[in-house]
Formats: structure tokens, C-alpha cells, sequence
């Protein structure tokens, strides 16, 4: 199991390091950056000190030298931690990125609960009691958050949030506890607004999550021994929880490491629509200004989480099936 865990970090350090090759180049191909129009407007505006500024903002992030020495002064900072400066937001990286990151991770993970603890069980139901009228319900309910645009469903729970329950539109807090410190009452109030978002950004994901537990399983009933098991006279139940979807829950595994940085980007938009304070708006709104150092260090941190994501999916995977650890 440590080799296994072994060979996975080299591999994961591997794409962190190619991938944070690809991304700097691409930063670097648009005509012109914030940078750039930054040191165009200390020019234009005949400020005594913007020559010492141009001067400072051309070092500090080497404009005069080479790509490769640009990518060298941008990484090295990145892993010390200095993610650089937002000339948009003229901030530091590192303050706009740690206001939005904990709630992006509280409502990636709780998302990400969300489908697990409905779609697997209910996917199990639909495949055990197949062609059903629960059966058919349960198809429909899947193509119906698989096709209604995650934006939509967004207006429509905003809509009840305000008129149903008569809380604040969109955000994940009261007007009052937007800028308060972290309390017991800011955390309830969270838990009152996060459901909203959760629901949204989860549905697709459930519905597939239904969908591939379904046919999985429904698969893995007709192997040969899954009926050897029900011809020893074990109880359908442990033939069908302990041998059938152990085997049918794989590809679930697999797609979990996936899901974390899709569900962080996937849920741009709706965040935008809802109000919320997490990184898909900042992400966007960073790559259309060409904020290059925000939109670097932000994709950086996807890709962490993505290869984060795949280590807990292959540990899972290598607990669930011992035969993965000798691959």
C-alpha cells in the first residue's frame, strides 16, 4: 500500500509540475496582460513616483527577462506561499484567494455529500427493483437534472428562498453576518443559506451519480458470481451490498476525483447568479481581465485539488479493491 501511495505523489507531483508549465504559457499568449496596462497608466498619468513603481513591478516579476526566468520567479514564489499581486483588485493574491477558499471548500465537500449520500442509495433502489413504477419515477427525476441548466434551477430556488422562506436573496450569509467575525450564530446562519447552493450545484451531479450507479449495478447482478453467492443461500441483502456493489461502485470511485475541481469551476455561474463568495466568480472574472497572477494562482489550486482529489479517489479505490494495489 506505500508503494502504491508512493508511485501516485510522484505521478500527481509530475502533472502539478507540466501542468503549471502549460498554464504560465498560456497566461503569456493573449496581446497584452493587467501588467502591462498597469505600467501604461503610471506612464499616462505623469505621477512623479510611477517611474519607480514601473521600475519595481519590471523587476519584481522579471518583464525584461526571459520566459523561462519569468516562469522561474513566478513558481518559486507560488510554492513560498506569494502568490503575487491582483493589479485588478491591487491585492495581494494570497488575501483574495483565503476569503473565498474555505467557503469554496465547505460547499464543494458538502456537494459533494450531498450527491453521494442521495444518488447511491436511490441508484441501488432502482437497480434492485427494475422496471418499477419507483424505477421509472427515478429515470425521469435523473434526465430532468441531467438537462435543466444549473443557472436555471438557481433563479428558481432564489425565488423561493426569498418569497417561501424570507431570507436574504442569494449570498451565504444574512446582510449582518456578511463581515462578522466566525461565530456559533454566523455558522447557523451559513447552515440556513447552504442548502440553496448545494441543491443547485448538486443536482446534475446526483442524477448522474444515479444513473451510472443504476446501470453498474444492474451489470454486475448478472455475473456469475453474484449468482453463485444467491445459489449458497446467502441473504440478498449481503449478496447485493457486500459482493455487488462493491464491484459496481468503481467507476463512482473513480469519478470522485474528478468531481472536487469540477464542482469549484462547474459552479461559476451559479455562484455569479446566487451571490456567492467563492473562487468560480473570481476565477472568471480574473481570466477576462487578465489578471494573470489571480488567474495563474487560482488554477494552481484547482489542479491541487484535482490531484488531491484523485489520491483520495485511488486510496479508496486501492481499499475497495485490493487487486488495484498491484497494478
Amino acid at each position: 500500500m506505500v508503494s502504491f501511495l508512493m508511485r501516485r505523489v510522484m505521478h500527481s507531483l509530475m502533472i502539478l509540475f507540466f501542468v503549471s508549465i502549460i498554464g504560465f504559457i498560456v497566461m503569456q499568449l493573449p496581446p497584452g496582460d493587467f501588467l502591462t496596462v498597469r505600467v501604461a497608466e503610471l506612464e499616462a498619468a505623469g505621477n512623479p513616483m510611477a517611474g519607480e513603481q514601473i521600475e519595481f513591478l519590471r523587476a519584481r516579476y522579471g518583464l525584461e527577462q526571459p520566459v523561462v526566468v519569468q516562469y522561474y520567479l513566478w513558481i518559486t514564489n507560488f510554492v513560498r506561499g506569494d502568490f503575487g499581486i491582483s493589479f485588478q483588485h491591487r491585492r495581494p493574491v494570497t488575501s483574495l484567494i483565503g476569503a473565498r477558499l474555505l467557503l469554496t471548500v465547505i460547499v464543494t465537500v458538502s456537494t459533494m455529500v450531498f450527491t453521494w449520500v442521495v444518488g447511491v442509495p436511490i441508484g441501488i433502489y432502482s437497480a434492485i427493483h427494475k422496471n418499477t413504477f419507483v424505477d421509472h419515477v427515478v429515470t425521469v427525476i435523473g434526465f430532468l437534472g441531467l438537462s435543466i441548466p444549473n443557472f436555471l434551477l438557481a433563479l428558481v430556488f432564489l425565488v423561493i428562498n426569498v418569497i417561501v422562506l424570507g431570507q436574504s436573496p442569494g449570498g451565504l450569509f444574512s446582510p449582518e453576518f456578511r463581515d462578522a467575525p466566525w461565530s456559533v450564530m454566523r455558522t447557523w446562519d451559513l447552515m440556513k443559506h447552504l442548502w440553496v447552493p448545494v441543491v443547485v450545484i448538486g443536482t446534475a451531479g446526483t442524477a448522474g451519480i444515479i444513473r451510472i450507479m443504476r446501470a453498474n449495478l444492474l451489470d454486475v447482478l448478472r455475473f456469475q458470481y453474484v449468482q453463485t453467492a444467491r445459489a449458497k443461500g446467502l441473504l440478498e441483502s449481503r449478496v447485493i451490498f457486500k459482493h455487488a456493489v462493491r464491484n459496481a461502485i468503481h467507476p463512482l470511485i473513480m469519478h470522485l476525483g474528478m468531481s472536487f475541481p469540477q464542482i469549484v469551476s462547474g459552479g461559476a455561474i451559479v455562484a455569479i447568479v446566487l451571490n456567492l463568495p467563492t473562487i468560480g466568480p473570481l476565477y472568471l472574472n480574473a481570466l477576462q481581465q487578465q489578471d494573470m497572477f489571480l488567474a495563474g494562482s487560482i488554477l494552481m489550486i484547482l489542479v491541487i485539488l484535482l490531484i488531491v482529489g484523485n489520491l483520495i479517489a485511488d486510496v479508496l479505490l486501492a481499499l475497495a479493491d485490493p487487486r488495484i494495489r498491484f497494478e
